[in-house]
């Protein structure tokens, strides 16, 4: 993987707008082409880089999603990547900054889009490590919640480590108390 380079596995056929196209325009063409995000560029100088997400985001807070230009919600500042840069390289910037796919700039102007999806098809051993990955992370919110639900385990009959009455239980924070002195464990 050392010798593999960005440019050996972009994807070279971006689709992309000027910054002034309008959100409305832009929606339809990610429809049209079936793609999830748009690169914004002018007289080929990469100018940004707009999603599915960015323009959900927009319609929400905007009602008129044609009076609202795509550099209006391009990221000001967006991480890129060189074509001569390494995939390993590539793989740990997307890990650092948590993308899915970076823009391939070479002299301020767009040659590529390097995604998760040309690294797994190229490198399908990936896959079944972010399949661990995703498994361990599973298996981490399920340890959480069972923590979670031991403590709202309910003793039918006890009396309670902080007032002493008998009576129905709950554990919280370790102790098993009373309804009434549930609030202030």
């Amino acid at each position: 993987m050392n010798r593999v380079l960005v440019s050996d596995i972009m994807t070279r056929q971006i689709i992309g707008v000027k910054p002034d196209t309008n959100l409305l325009e832009c929606a339809k063409k990610l429809v049209r082409k079936k793609v999830d995000s748009l690169v914004l560029s002018e007289n080929k100088k990469f100018k940004g880089f707009i999603s599915t997400q960015d323009i959900l985001w927009a319609m929400i807070k905007k009602s008129d999603l044609s009076k609202v230009k795509a550099s209006d919600i391009s990221p000001r500042k967006i991480v890129t990547i060189k074509p001569e840069t390494t995939l390993e390289e590539a793989i740990q910037r997307m890990k650092r900054f948590k993308f899915h796919k970076l823009p391939v700039v070479k002299n301020g102007e767009v040659v590529g889009l390097l995604t998760l999806r040309d690294i797994i098809n190229f490198y399908p051993e990936l896959n079944q490590q972010f399949k661990q990955l995703e498994d361990i992370k599973e298996e981490t919110e399920k340890m959480k919640r069972l923590e979670e639900a031991k403590e709202r385990v309910i003793f039918r009959d006890g009396i309670c480590e902080e007032c002493g009455e008998r009576g129905q239980l709950y554990r919280k924070n370790g102790l098993l108390v009373c309804p009434s002195c549930l609030s202030f464990v």
